[in-house]
């Protein structure tokens, strides 16, 4: 059988007999893999032309939406998944990171729809006035990029990896051409087949190639954006293409790199953090049989406690069932498969050079349920290097697999230099319980890390380990570890959308951007905006308040009332020396005020309640015999999904209303027409529609 191609809108399969490809476990043949005969142009001009202009159109809020109900549908076959993903080696634990975990990172990108407009791009950053007069500003937008992300994926989660990255792209509006690693590829083709079967995303939004990539990196151009998760000598290859560089094409990698782990000087064996370390590096050495990038592959202990740790971690690894992974007794299944096995040991052995092997062998390991030969099972190996400064080996070679070496420290200054000596690395962690050591290790090796977890008794138990990259954080690192930043959150959009500086008149840049400008000219609402459902509120709906004298017993009662007796709002004080020149009102008391001149009087309307402030300035102080008014302005609206309740308990007063959140922005203005503070208040508005 062989697997099938999603391209062009059609499940095609590959010319020739392609690469066959075997159950990890058994070593039995599954199916093979071939893009032979496939047009990499075509593909590409696809995705272009028919997937990014159905996403360019929809916004982010659309957009994430779509993710939503994409990981809601996938959940419904997961059993689905797990039964093929057995057959790539991986336990229960290891297929929920890669499958569930997926989904899980579906989801995360969907929630970061709230933090952008209902839009089909959006600002980037402050805005800023660039004349005098206030008649000419600048700002930064960011739209979808008009080209198709290439993702091309390692073999060890050919589930998480690819859709951790599409939800990225997906969100910021561009389509995917999704290249995993043809090894693992048919778990990947299982997905893909469930995802175009939903017809939850717009034709052209996701095709699949399964087999090799051929010449596709020739035909990408500068509105394109490649990623890459594998080997850095593979990357570095890729990354050199001359169409990349010509075209100057964005390429984002994540390289597999030498992961460290350090124990703290101050952890010894009665410390809970002693436990804690010796269970997080077996972990990292047997989820996933070793295969994860984020692995540790190195770990560095206070020369004093070499022996106890290292006999602890042995003693640990041992207690390992490996075997088949339908066996529930199994904790470690296999490698991906018979090549990468060897790749293991052939990378042991450069190991070997300058290392020793303390626990494990290379030669036999008991598999419980399964033939040891037939399927691609390995024994965890742990190696010692007792002179880690001397030994270039160690901090160059990787073993993508269930290996590992420790080695000993002097001083923490030491750690630090030891960590650094591979050259960058996705993430390192730090097994502490002293704060000052934990923040001299941050400080001094966060420039060779793009991750650091401080892992103590205090979070060990809601921790989600060394190894576990999370959408909502930047993951990838420096140097050998690719350079890359995938996922981040709204960093992680961000590499799929173009910055362009705007400049213009600030009522020309509200038009373009929907979003109130400060001096922009303001429209007549017609009505007190506060009267407006959601619906029919416009951007730059402005009022005008009456004005209110400030007097020095307004000051005093606020005062009395808020407790606030700070001296510079007190009549008697000397001002001499200070900033002010005589009893000035609180700011908290104007801001106040200034509800009191925007707020529409006491019947009920769609306002439904104060949602917060934002950037809240007091910019000239305000003295008694002022005259202070307000200019309020609709500045922006954003969307409120309605909040799913799947139990009638969970119901709280106001889940049925339909709402949505608007940002006014409100200026408080002087005698002068100065103004003397300004803010952003958020308020929960209803819709019209119910």
């Amino acid at each position: 059988m062989k697997l099938e191609n999603y391209i062009t809108g059609k499940w095609i399969t590959g010319d020739g007999e392609g690469q066959k490809l075997y159950n990890a476990v058994t070593g039995d043949e599954i199916a093979a893999a071939t893009t032979g005969g496939l047009d990499f142009k075509k593909i590409l001009e696809y995705g272009r032309e028919v997937g990014n202009p159905a996403l360019r159109k929809m916004t982010f809020h659309e957009r994430g939406n779509m993710l939503k109900a994409l990981a809601m549908h996938l959940r419904n076959h997961l059993d689905k998944f797990y039964k093929i993903s057995y057959q790539t080696g991986a336990t229960k634990a290891d297929s929920w990171v890669d499958i569930e975990g997926g989904i899980g990172n579906l989801f995360a990108n969907a929630s970061l729809r709230r933090k952008f407009p209902n839009e089909i791009f959006c600002i980037d950053g402050d805005s800023h006035n660039l004349g005098k007069n206030n008649t000419f500003m600048g700002t930064h937008i960011l739209v979808p990029k008009e080209g198709v992300a290439v993702h091309i994926n390692a073999f060890n989660f050919p589930v998480w990896g690819m859709l951790e990255k599409i939800a990225v792209n997906l969100l910021a509006g561009m389509p995917a051409v999704v290249k995993p690693a043809t090894v693992t590829s048919y778990l990947t083709e299982a997905v893909v087949k469930e995802i175009i079967a939903s017809k939850i995303l717009p034709e052209g939004a996701l095709q699949l190639l399964c087999g090799s990539a051929g010449d596709i990196l020739d035909h990408v151009t500068s509105q394109d954006v490649v990623t890459f998760t594998g080997s850095a000598s593979t990357g570095l290859l890729l990354k050199s293409n001359p169409n990349i560089l010509r075209e100057n094409v964005p390429f984002n990698m994540e390289a597999d790199s030498l992961n460290c782990i350090v124990l703290g000087n101050d952890v010894t064996p009665e410390k809970p953090e002693w436990d804690i370390f010796i269970k997080e590096v077996r972990k990292e050495m047997t989820l996933k049989a070793g295969q994860r990038c984020t692995g540790i592959r190195r770990i560095f202990v206070p020369e004093n406690k070499m022996e106890d740790v290292w006999k602890a971690i042995a003693t640990s690894l041992a207690q390992t069932t490996i075997g088949n992974p339908l066996n529930e007794k199994v904790r470690m299944g296999s490698l991906a498969g018979q090549t990468q096995r060897n790749e293991v040991k052939e990378q042991v052995q450069k190991l070997l050079a300058s290392s020793q092997i303390i626990y494990g062998s290379l030669d036999s390991v008991d598999v419980v349920d399964a033939d040891a030969n037939k399927g691609a099972f390995m024994s965890p190996v742990l190696l010692m290097n007792e002179k880690p400064f001397d030994a270039k080996e160690v901090h160059e070679v990787e073993a993508f697999g269930p290996v590992s070496t420790i080695m000993p420290y002097k001083k923490l200054e030491d750690a630090i230099a030891l960590s650094k000596l591979g050259k960058g690395s996705l993430c390192s962690t730090i097994v502490t319980a002293d704060h000052k050591t934990a923040r001299q290790y941050v400080t001094g090796a966060a420039t060779h890390h793009g991750r650091i977890l401080v892992l103590n008794n205090e979070c060990a138990k809601e921790s989600t380990g060394h190894g576990s990259p999370l959408p909502l954080l930047v993951h990838g690192g420096p140097g050998r570890a690719g350079g890359g930043e995938e996922m981040g959150g709204l960093r992680g959009v961000k590499h799929y959308l173009q910055r362009t500086a705007l400049q213009g008149s600030p009522t020309t840049i509200t038009a373009i951007t929907n979003v109130y400008q400060q001096y922009a000219a303001g429209k007549d609402p017609g009505k007190h905006p506060f009267t407006k459902y959601f619906e029919e509120l416009e951007i730059g709906d402005q009022i005008v308040t009456e004005k209110r004298v400030i007097t020095s017993e307004d000051i005093d009662s606020f005062a009395d009332l808020s407790g606030d007796h700070f001296y510079a709002h007190i009549k008697t004080t000397d001002f001499e020396g200070t900033m002010f020149e005589q009893q000035v009102a609180h700011g908290y008391f104007i801001m106040s005020l200034a509800a009191g001149l925007f707020v529409a009087g006491y019947e009920k309307n769609p306002v439904l309640l104060n949602y917060g402030i934002d950037e809240l300035r007091f910019t000239k102080p305000v003295y008694p015999g002022a005259e202070i008014h307000i200019r309020f302005t609709c500045k922006e609206k954003l969307l409120n999904d309605k909040r799913v309740i799947e139990k009638p308990e969970d119901f709280k007063r106001g889940d049925d209303i339909d709402k949505g959140i608007v940002k006014w922005l409100v200026e408080m203005i002087d005698e002068t027409n100065e103004i003397t503070g300004v803010a952003t208040i958020l308020t929960m508005v209803a819709k019209q529609k119910q």
